[in-house]
């Protein structure tokens, strides 16, 4: 179920433990896996050996982690909107896991909850938790916490932000 949520960061905190959106379902194909190891240049068999992977552990090539890890702002961006931002800043990742394998010509979606909002000097630092699930799988591909700065409409991100 695709519900993309839009939410004000003037009230994002009132959010704090809800799901903000579950996105919808995205194709992962041999293409983007092998775009992936050619940028990386993490070409290890598993991933872009369709015919080797077929007699590997998974019966077929799986995606990288850190593939799939580096869909998060675009799984995200089909899951919620926050409106009111005029720029968003990485800060970086918690826990990050990898709980099961995923096979190329899976689809998955993220499933994204607020854990934590903060007022900076710099806009509002969150903690959201990504779900990125893979239809069909009873476990998902990735979960990770994802530590963001949403810096407010008009204002400029400072140096020394986060």
């Amino acid at each position: 179920m695709h519900s993309r949520q839009e939410i004000a960061l003037v009230d994002l905190g009132q959010h704090v433990g809800h799901v903000l959106g579950t996105g919808s379902w995205h194709r992962i194909d041999q293409d983007r896996v092998d775009a992936f190891a050619h940028a990386t240049e993490d070409r290890q068999w598993i991933h872009v050996d369709p015919k080797r992977a077929a007699a590997g552990p998974y019966g077929g090539t799986i995606a990288h982690g850190y593939l799939t890890l580096s869909l998060l702002p675009h799984l995200a961006s089909d899951a919620y909107a926050i409106t009111g931002v005029g720029a968003r800043v990485n800060y970086g990742v918690n826990r990050v896991r990898f709980p099961a394998p995923l096979p190329v010509g899976s689809t998955v979606r993220d499933q994204a909850t607020l854990l934590s909002t903060e007022r900076t000097d710099h806009g509002i630092r969150v903690i959201i938790r990504h779900e990125v699930q893979i239809r069909g799988a009873s476990r998902p591909a990735c979960i990770a916490e994802a530590i963001t700065l949403f810096v407010p409409e008009g204002a400029v991100p400072r140096e020394g932000a986060p």
